[in-house]
């Protein structure tokens, strides 16, 4: 190759690359879509549109919200693992889609590890063991009792195969030794109805739904399936302080397609983690039992890893699978 065009191409190279710098510096300069793989109204949506008007308000372009439900969060998950790497489609995703489907499809159209860039934790919101007050038991330990006195007896609800209840529920029965009757239901707002007419007795789910109902004595919660206790409900004693070392907040995190530039990345982990501050924010997650958090991207791909080790080893202990 001749000297002039090695200086021709090495030229080329540098302005490239100086554009490239200058575009990410500029970022963003359009508006930027967080899509939910999960349908309007729940945990993952409440997350996303309070999360995109304060990075509205951070980063001076619009960020919008599409819902992109179907597969347990597959579909909205892959839509932007196979889209650009420049920062303007972001994942609102979390334990389900990133670490349960990994456990339960043996062939995702994704690799959580593999097809997204980690950017921040967002939040983590506890489930609580839920019974209702005809289930003669009051303590987690009067529980177990009843279950082991009628094995394979007692109706356990969860908000589908595969769910987080469902794996709590399998946590539930290797650290206790008791064997019930699971009874998927589609989400958790029908196993919340099922709850509460006794349709079924006993059941893990979501903290904010219930609350009411068990201020009002219309149901009974026993523990709290968390490593802490929650503002929502300091009353209620974690399932671990009861000898029972179980644990699976529902937890969601902000992704980027793999390949977006690192201070593109780094852009958006200051500005997360300055709208996760912020008190009302704050106020209106706690009202629904959710603990905003805030993680460095390194950290998040750290705890991801961890979620999928552990569930896909249960899964497989459990012979658990996705509806």
């Amino acid at each position: 190759m001749s000297l002039i065009r090695r200086v021709f191409l090495a030229t080329l190279a540098a302005t490239s690359l100086g554009a490239i710098a200058q575009t990410n510096a500029n970022w963003p300069t359009r508006p930027i879509k967080v899509i939910v793989p999960f349908p309007a109204g729940g945990g993952y949506d409440f997350m996303a549109r309070n999360l995109a008007q304060k990075l509205t308000d951070s980063l001076g372009q619009p960020v919008v919200v599409e819902n992109r439900a179907g597969a347990n969060g597959n579909i909205g998950s892959d839509a932007v693992a196979k889209a650009a790497p420049d920062g303007y489609t972001l994942l609102l995703g979390g334990i389900g889609p990133q670490a349960f489907s990994v456990a339960l499809y043996p062939k995702l159209p994704f690799d959580p590890q593999r097809d997204f860039a980690p950017v921040s934790l967002v939040a983590s919101q506890p489930n609580l063991l839920l019974t209702h007050p005809s289930l003669p038991v009051k303590t987690v330990a009067e529980l177990v009792a009843l279950a082991k006195a009628k094995p394979g007896e007692l109706p356990f609800g969860s908000t589908g195969s595969g769910s987080g209840q469902h794996f709590g529920l399998e946590q539930l029965k290797a650290v206790s030794g008791i064997d019930v009757i699971h009874v998927p239901y589609k989400g958790a707002a029908p196993l919340h109805m099922a709850m509460l007419a006794g349709e079924v007795k006993v059941a893990f789910n979501i903290i904010q739904l219930p609350m009411q109902q068990v201020r009002r004595g219309e149901l009974r919660a026993l523990a709290l399936a968390s490593k802490k206790r929650s503002p929502l409900a300091p009353e209620v004693p974690t399932m671990a302080e009861l000898g029972y070392p179980i644990d699976f907040d529902t937890w969601y995190a902000v992704f980027a397609p793999t390949g977006t530039p690192r201070d593109i990345v780094a852009k958006l982990n200051a500005a997360i983690l300055r709208a996760l501050s912020d008190p009302a924010f704050k106020e209106r997650a706690l009202a629904l039992g959710i603990d905003l958090i805030g993680s460095s991207p390194e950290q998040l791909g750290t705890h991801m890893r961890q979620e999928i080790t552990r569930w896909t080893d249960l899964a497989k202990a459990a012979n658990i699978k996705a509806d």
